[in-house]
């Protein structure tokens, strides 16, 4: 449980927490007079609207700039968020995602960027804000169910040889692009169970009590992450599927993933860590996700790109 346990101050991270899920799980969160939410997104514009929502809905809430698709941005980012003097931080919740079946883009930094900005992002920002991070805290990682063969997804099912590979990764064509984001969100699961690992086996008690975990939201309609998709398959992402979500499985309104992100953030009994949570309860992941080889290379491989050497061996 974090210092002061749960009616103390606390402060939550959310990246992309101006749209969707993130927005969602942040006013919730919100709703706590005791919790302020920094929505960490790349539209200052966005950002700032919706910090105007938050605190008309009463909920204390900060704006910082990131773009997860340039490690600059992302140190800038822990630097501005060191120096702000904000209540203890408690969680970080790494959301953001893109998904892209249109022409293979770039990162800043030379990496493939479903890959730079779903993972690699999210891996160098949680090192640096792992300082910060109070005892008890929690990291989550938004993974997807379609990481997972069995879930029978209509996306290609992932393919993860070494990190190396998946950054290079820059085949044209939509399929080439699905299997980008449903690998991209396999190693969300592996950086979640990693993470996990180096942590308990730490000789801090500090961090050994840090949680990780990964979450899948299911199907969410009305997202943005269509939006690189032909116009007949947007509409019917935007206004036909949404329908779906009343009888399909796994498949919610962003609100409804968004309190359950939200109620998983600010669980404080629960000390579940390397866990895999889908459909509003704990779940197994897929089987390629608990390859202990992989999970590693992907960290060290992960460290490597970024130019950090892990706050944690």
């Amino acid at each position: 449980m974090p210092a002061g346990g749960p009616a103390s101050k606390k402060t939550f991270v959310i990246t992309g927490g101006n749209s969707g899920l993130g927005f969602h799980c942040a006013r919730f969160i919100g709703a706590d007079p005791n919790n302020t939410v920094v929505i960490a997104c790349r539209s200052s514009a966005n950002g700032q609207e919706v910090l105007r929502t938050l605190k008309r809905q009463g909920c204390a809430a900060e704006f910082m700039a990131l773009d997860l698709a340039s490690l600059e941005s992302v140190r800038a980012f822990a630097s501005l968020y060191a120096k702000a003097g904000l209540p203890p931080l408690t969680g970080i919740i790494c959301n953001a995602g893109v998904q892209n079946i249109g022409a293979p883009v770039k990162t800043r930094d030379g990496f493939e960027e479903t890959f730079g900005v779903n993972h690699l992002g999210h891996f160098l920002l949680s090192n640096l804000l792992l300082p910060e991070m109070a005892a008890g805290g929690k990291f989550i990682f938004v993974s997807s169910g379609t990481h997972d063969p069995n879930e029978k997804a209509p996306l290609p099912e992932p393919r993860y040889e070494n990190g190396e590979k998946v950054a290079a990764y820059f085949e044209p064509g939509p399929d080439a692009g699905r299997r980008r984001y449903t690998t991209s969100k396999l190693c969300n699961v592996y950086c979640t169970y990693e993470f996990a690992r180096r942590l308990e086996s730490s000789g801090d008690p500090r961090l050994r009590s840090i949680r990780v975990l990964a979450f899948d939201p299911g199907l969410m309609p009305g997202t943005g992450l269509a939006r690189t998709y032909p116009p007949a398959m947007q509409f019917a992402w935007n206004y036909i599927l949404p329908i779906a979500t009343l009888f399909m499985r796994n498949a919610h309104m962003p609100a409804k993933s968004g309190k359950r992100l939200a109620d998983l953030a600010t669980d404080y009994e629960n000390p579940a860590t390397a866990k895999y949570y889908s459909d509003g309860k704990e779940k197994k992941s897929s089987d390629l996700s608990y390859d202990l080889a992989n999970a590693k290379e992907l960290w060290e491989t992960s460290a490597r790109m970024v130019g950090i050497r892990s706050v944690i061996p």
